[in-house]
């Protein structure tokens, strides 16, 4: 009994029983798996892929695609036939899900990595049997489906404020708290395009993934802080962190890309992107311009710093001091950058004077956004200049020059004319509300 206790609670386990406690999980669950993924390609082969309907609606994403949904699903019948002989009500299912996953979050903090992973991931599938329970026997409401959203939330942030918790005086805290913003934001980008009737799916990093792989590597980080750093009294998991970190910049850029499809399909009145009309016409898609504008960026970076290094050093006949020489080579990178973005990267023929007039006003921007940045980030203490520096760059880059580029500078966008509004269309006050 005392043995049991102790692997709850964590307290007096030696490295031998801390790896076996988040294997034995490990290995029942892998013996499953594998086993059915060997039925499952057996089967596959002799009467073909046995499709689930609501899978092909959700659509699948680079990281896990058809194949291995239509498997989960396929190996989560017989807990869902269970479930569903058993009348269990689908929304004691979902606050059930919903209660395993608050536990998960209070384990992270209390650094029970093994348990917090197992219980997410088992919040996981339950997470994606209700809904699926309730349809299937009728059962399905507005309302049921309201507290499975607002729950599956709830959980969401439970694990990550665990996490946030345990990692509060180190830097993991940082990705920790970007993939709770990345959390919450796909989901709010997908609802907010619901609304405005287009449908935005896909993306990199949906709840699947990561549950999978945030639940997977909490799971099995034990494993390793036990076998290289038996000793240490607030383990690291570097496992958790990589996947922490990898998993934040995935969701964010799940976000990103979502928005993107949103405000592609509306400014253009359609429920899907153009980019194969855009292809088909020559013209280039946002992710071919922004990667150009990067590119010009870095290659004017390159020139300034070639043209100081030659005006201070390399070239004995000049010699200018570093402070010229940096003026210079400013202005050097700044033609390029201009040049090469005018030509390549956007394919302007507007007017050249105003352009480059709006060009250097984006540009001053820049200077000063990026020179207040460092210097804000940099009063915290424990961030370093040349982190800040990063950020800050990219950040602007992001939010300032780019946008400012395609739209202002280089006109690349125009605006689209508003329809025409009639009496009978014009927005009362409550519908103007959202």
């Amino acid at each position: 009994m005392e043995t049991l206790l102790n692997l709850v609670t964590g307290r007096d386990l030696s490295p031998e029983l801390r790896v076996w406690s988040a294997l034995m999980p490990a290995l029942l669950v892998s013996a499953y798996f594998i086993v059915g993924m060997i039925v499952w390609s057996i089967k596959c082969a002799l009467f073909g892929v046995e499709k689930d309907e609501e899978t092909l609606k959700r659509g699948s994403s680079v990281i896990m695609g058809f194949y291995l949904r239509h498997y989960y699903f396929w190996l989560m019948k017989p807990l869902w036939g269970f479930l569903s002989w058993a009348r269990v009500p689908p929304t004691c299912i979902t606050t059930f899900s919903a209660l395993v996953g608050l536990g998960s979050g209070f384990a992270a903090a209390a650094g029970r990595f093994a348990l917090a992973g197992w219980l997410f991931i088992f919040s996981g599938i339950l997470d994606t049997l209700d809904g699926r329970i309730a349809r299937s026997r009728g059962l399905s409401t507005p309302w049921g489906a309201a507290i499975d959203s607002t729950l599956d939330r709830y959980a969401d942030f439970a694990i990550l404020i665990g996490m946030a918790w345990y990692y509060r005086t180190t830097w993991v805290l940082i990705p920790a708290l970007l993939m709770m913003m990345g959390v919450a934001l796909v989901p709010y980008i997908r609802a907010r395009g619901e609304a405005l009737g287009v449908k935005v799916t896909g993306g990199l990093m949906q709840r699947a993934e990561r549950t999978m792989y945030l639940g997977v590597s909490l799971a099995l980080s034990p494993v390793l802080e036990a076998i290289f750093w038996p000793e240490a009294e607030m383990p690291m998991h570097w496992m958790t962190v990589v996947a922490l970190v990898v998993i934040a910049l995935m969701t964010n850029w799940t976000a990103l890309t979502r928005l993107y499809t949103l405000v592609d399909a509306l400014k253009r009145g359609k429920n899907a992107t153009v980019e194969a009309e855009r292809a088909a016409k020559g013209e280039r898609g946002f992710f071919q311009k922004l990667g150009l504008n990067a590119m010009a960026a870095i290659l004017a970076t390159v020139a300034d710093f070639l043209v100081v290094l030659a005006l201070v050093e390399t070239v004995s006949a000049v010699r200018l001091s570093p402070g010229v020489a940096t003026a210079l080579g400013c202005v050097v990178g700044g033609i390029l950058n201009f040049t090469l973005n005018r030509v390549v990267t956007f394919r302007s023929r507007d007017a050249l004077a105003p352009q480059i007039g709006r060009y250097f006003g984006v540009s001053l921007g820049s200077l000063i956004l990026n020179a207040f940045g460092v210097a804000l980030v940099t009063s915290l203490p424990e961030v370093d200049y040349r982190v800040s520096w990063w950020l800050v760059r990219g950040l602007v880059f992001l939010l300032w020059n780019y946008p400012l580029h395609s739209s202002y500078v280089f006109g690349d966008e125009k605006p689209a004319e508003a329809p025409a509004m009639s009496a009978d269309s014009a927005p009362t006050p409550d519908k103007a509300a959202t």
